[in-house]
Formats: structure tokens, sequence, C-alpha cells
């Protein structure tokens, strides 16, 4: 299904070359986890003895979340959640509350699930680049003591280079993406047989009980060690997330052709490591290797996480689009670097946002290990609302009975929040971090929806109905001047505000009218047979819908070609634009929000980017025409 829009769909390829291009999108993240989970998970500071036993009992956790978290929650069951082939958490939100629409009680709880887990994956896209290029640099210090102090300029200038490089678009780059993650999930794999192979012994962790042993043999000590467990699968949304880019046969063969038998290798290599070396738990992943590849590692690991800080901060730019389509955030200035590539976009705002914050926490926590504390709150939010949210669409949208749904979501969610829970602990040494990012965002985007809809409620209660204003002005007509006139409306069928202020200003009205009002969907995407809805309204005037998914470019001028088809075709030299743009009072005299957000919501809506670049509007045919709103 191709859009009749400035973004096409994903174009049909192979699936084994979808799957190299998985590897780069999709696995950069978990895919770099072995730079830290291990040497995290048997930390000194959880009291837990370097002994051959507790060993293959950390490695078997480890070995047994990757496989029920990733391959059996996600790869198997939340990927088949999917929103018309696309994934992530505000796809998955729309899906969930499009899947209870008849039920206002759940839809309100799962409408602010879905915020909550979007607004905690803001703080994922600021751990993420600074723990993993950090970690990665940090083997210099493996190298020689002499770069222990250089380790924080450096992964600030390769971040601080990687956001500037943003607006030039991943295009050019991408392509190389796929063969370095071939290059280094091979590189996991071979130095972890070259270490199972001299201590066979690992090999015993893939029995279940050691990782139950581990689990509950050590007391506190064993709840504690889950948030350092939990980051050898942080990375496994981005499966979801990313699935409409290269469907899920592709997304699936990665996985099991080439990521887990890498990353299990990898694991387990430094596991056998550790057994005939406890002294390398300082740094396990780079003491597995030799001395004379260890350099070409600390480039290649550099390179590997850069592409998985690029998967992040790409994924930032989409879900800040698809809250802005949904109504969660107000429209930023939206650049698109690529006619060819779907999803490259660019926002400066969050951009230049999210640099700031990666280097406040580069700078402000000093080490991956102390980062590896703040890590797990939001990746483990995120997910657990995730397993709540697909246990909607498995109840009420397939139908399903609560029993299976129980049964199909319970046990993920039940180990979900035993992960979520160890988290917690680290509140204080670093998890408050993304705590407070993620209040913050969840904040901005409640106060925006909120705010909308008391806005759009206080436009209505002063608006005339439509239908009877056009047969009232029908009867004494003003002057009618050639032309269309196009109105944009979001309260549809109420009299726009920028019509009364035309007619009283200028007494005239165009030869043609249309009020055209934009939808978007709770579904990513809009075809174009579907997209144009026309109701003749008599005497030359027109209710125009355009509806546009979620994930779709909302291009006005594109969906005015689709007219044709219905018999009301457009000349651009002749059709002038007519905006309200409202300025929004704060006031006390109107139930609505605490003050502190009415104030909140003007400053949001004044920074709002044009609706002339949002909408693709030509701006020398835009007329704006302003009024002032209390809420």
């Amino acid at each position: 299904m191709k859009n009749n829009n400035s973004e096409a769909q994903p174009q049909k390829s192979s699936t084994a070359g979808l799957a190299l291009l998985a590897l780069g999108i999709v696995y950069g993240d978990i895919g770099t986890s072995p730079l830290y989970a291990v040497k995290e998970t048997f930390g000194p500071s959880h009291g837990i003895a370097l002994e051959t036993a507790n060993i293959l009992g950390g490695l078997s956790t480890i070995f047994w979340s990757l496989m029920i978290v990733v391959t059996f929650k996600y790869v198997m069951l939340i990927m088949r959640a999917n929103n018309k082939g696309e994934g992530g958490i505000m796809a998955l939100l729309a899906l969930a509350s499009s899947a209870v629409k008849d039920q206002p009680r759940w839809r309100k709880s799962i409408l602010a699930l879905g915020v909550v887990g979007a607004s905690l994956f803001y703080g994922d896209a600021v751990l993420t680049p600074a723990i993993s290029v950090l970690s990665a640099v940090e083997g210099l210090e493996v190298g020689t003591a002499a770069f222990k102090h250089y380790v924080i300029p450096i992964a600030v200038i390769v971040l601080v280079t990687l956001f500037m490089f943003q607006r030039h678009g991943t295009a050019v780059v991408g392509a190389f993406f796929g063969p370095i993650c071939v290059l280094w999930f091979l590189a996991l794999g071979a130095v972890g047989i070259h270490h199972i192979v001299q201590n066979p012994v690992v090999l015993q962790a893939v029995d279940p009980l050691h990782a139950l042993r581990f689990a509950t043999g050590h007391g506190f000590a064993s709840f504690v060690v889950l948030g350092a467990v939990l980051l050898a699968f942080t990375g496994a949304e981005a499966l979801y997330a990313d699935m409409g880019h290269f469907g899920k046969r592709a997304v699936r063969l990665a996985w099991f052709g080439l990521v887990l038998p890498a990353l299990v290798l990898n694991y387990f290599g430094q596991g056998a490591l550790l057994i005939a070396n406890p002294q390398a738990i300082d740094n396990p992943f780079y003491l597995a290797y030799p001395g004379w590849a260890l350099y070409l590692m600390i480039a290649l690991a550099t390179a590997a996480t850069v592409i998985a800080s690029q998967a992040t901060i790409s994924g930032a730019y989409s879900i800040t689009r698809q809250a802005i389509q949904l109504g969660y955030l107000p429209r930023m200035n939206i650049q698109h670097t690529s006619a060819k590539e779907i999803g490259q976009i660019y926002l400066p705002a969050v951009n230049w946002i999210l640099l700031a914050a990666v280097l406040a926490a580069v700078t402000g926590f000093g080490s991956s290990s102390r980062l590896a504390s703040a890590y797990g709150v939001s990746v483990m939010g995120t997910m657990l609302i995730t397993t709540l949210l697909t246990f909607f669409v498995i109840r009420f949208g397939w139908g399903f009975s609560l029993l299976l749904a129980g049964i199909a979501t319970g046990f993920f969610f039940l180990v979900d929040l035993a992960f979520f829970s160890a988290s917690l602990l680290k509140v204080l040494d670093g998890g408050w971090f993304p705590l407070v990012m993620g209040a913050a965002v969840f904040t901005l985007m409640v106060t925006w929806r909120r705010g909308r809809e008391i806005l759009l409620t206080r436009l209505r209660q002063t608006s005339v109905p439509l239908d009877t204003f056009l047969d009232s002005l029908m009867r004494h007509p003003p002057v009618r001047v050639p032309g269309t006139a196009v109105f944009l409306t979001s309260t549809q069928g109420a009299v726009p505000h920028a019509l009364l202020h035309n007619l009283a200003h200028n007494k005239v009205l165009h030869e043609r009218v249309i009020f055209l009002t934009v939808v978007i969907k709770d579904v990513p995407w809009v075809p174009a047979k579907e997209r144009i809805h026309i109701k003749d309204l008599g005497n030359n005037c027109f209710q125009l819908t355009v509806d546009f998914g979620f994930k779709d470019r909302p291009d006005v001028m594109q969906a005015l070609e689709l007219c044709r088809e219905h018999e009301l075709e457009f000349q651009p030299l002749q059709t002038s634009f007519f905006l309200s743009r409202e300025t929004v009072i704060p006031s006390i005299h109107y139930e609505g929000m605490a003050l502190w957000r009415e104030r909140l919501f003007s400053m949001l809506a004044r920074n709002a980017s044009s609706p002339v670049e949002y909408f693709n509007l030509p701006a020398n045919r835009v007329i704006e025409l302003g009024t002032q709103i209390e809420i």
C-alpha cells in the first residue's frame, strides 16, 4: 500500500536484505549491552562472590531474561499486536484505545498509561547514547591508565558530532549500519567461542535451575542484582518500534539468525573469562580480547554505539511526530531529510534538547557504571506499560477471553514487574534522572492535550453552527469575489473565526468557499482513496475533511490534488487559505486547569510552529486572522 504522500511507505525488499538493515536500526541498542551488562551483574557492590556457581547463575539469569523478555514476549507475542504493520508505544496506544472505544472508563486509563510510557521513552533516548558511547570509550582505560582523564572529553566530542550530524539525515551513512553491525556481532560471537572452548562449564548456564537458584539464593542481593541483569535486554522495545520499517519476518530472522547467538556466546564467553580470572571483573568485555585487538574493538564498539545512539535518536524524532499528530504535543518544525528513505526526519528542537540532556548525563554521572543505575527505570517502565496495553489489545481488540488474555500477558507482567521493582532500588543512585525527565514530558503532554480540549470546547461555545449561519448569510449574500477561499478549522460544523473576521473587515465572500478540517486517525497510514471526504453545503460552499494517519505527513496541498477525482479542482494561484490563530489567555474565570498549567499551555501554544509549514501551505497564499480566547 502506498500513500499519495511525500513520505512513502516502505518498499518491499528481500527478507535477507531487510534483516541486514535491521541489524543497525533495530538491534543497535541491545547489541551493545555486552559492553556493560556482565560487568554490572557481577559487580562487587552486590556482595555476591565470583564463584563458579554464582557466575553460572548470573549467566543463566541473563540467558533466560533474553529468552523470556525478548524472544517470547517481544518477538513471539508483542510483534503480533501491530497497528497495520506499525509498532511502538504510540502505535500500541492508538491500537489499545481504539479497541476500547466503547468503554470510556478503560479508554481514559489506557491513554494515561500510554502517555506515561511515551514519556519514559525520552529518558531511554537520553541514557542510551550516554551509557553506550561512554562505555565504549572507557575501553581506552584498559589499554593504559593515561587515558582515564580523556574518556569523558572524547565521549563528549563523539556525542556532539553525532547530534550535529542529525540535520543532514542518515540516508548516506545508513547503508553502512548493517555491515558494521554484522562485523560487531561476529566479533562478539568469536571471542565468546574462544573463551567457552577454554572453559566449557559455562554452557551449563542454559539450565534454568541455575537462574532460579541465583535469583533466590542470595536474599535481598538476588533482588538487587536484577536491576543489573535487565541491562542485557535494554533496547528490546526497538524490536517492536521499528517493526514497520522492516517487517516481522526480517526482524525475527536477524534476531534468531545472528543477534541472539552472538549475544549468548559473548555473555557466556565473559562468564568463562571470569571463572578463569575473577580480576577481569574490572572490564570483562574488553579484557576478553587479546591486547593486539583492543584498540580495534574500541573503534568498532564506538561505531556500534554511535549506530545504537542514532537508532534511539531517530526513535525520539518518530515518537515526537506521532505524539504531535495524535494531539499530545504542540506542532514543531519537522524537516524531511530524505526523499526516498522512510522515517528520515529531523526535529531541531528535540535534537538540541536531547543533546543538552545527554551531555548533562555524561558529565554529571561520569561513568557507565553510575549511568547503569539510572538506565533501568525508564526501560522497564516502558516495557511494563507495553505489556499492559497488549492485554487490552488481546482482550478487546482481538476478542479473546479474559482468561486467555490474562495467561498471554500475566506471566510477562510479573517478570516486568520484578525487574521494574528492582530498578526502583536505584532511584537515589541515579534512577531519579529518567523519572524526572519522564515527569516533565508527561506534564507537557497531558497539559497540551487537556488545554486543547478546553480550547476546542471554548471555541464551540462561542461559535455559531455552520449550517444555520450559511442559511442566514445566503438570504442577503455579500459580494462574491472570484477565487476559492479555504478556511482551516478544527471545529467541524462551526463557523471559523477567520470567516467572521473576513466578512467583518472585507465585506466579501469568495466565489467558492471550502471549510477544511484535518483529522488524524488512530492508524499509521491512510491510503489516498480513503483520504478525502466532501460534503456539499450548497451555494458553492463545501465541507472538506482530510484524514491522515499518525505517521503520514499532513500535506494539505497534496491532499487537495486528490479532490480532482471528486470533481473539486483547485487552482493554486486562485486559492487563498484563511487561518485562525488563537491567542490563549489564562484565566481564573473558567473551570479548566490549574493556573500554572494554563500558563504553560499558553506558552506552548505561542511557541508552536506555524501551521503554514506543518501543513505545507503556500506562504504567499495564506491569510492569518487572530482572536483571543480565555480558558
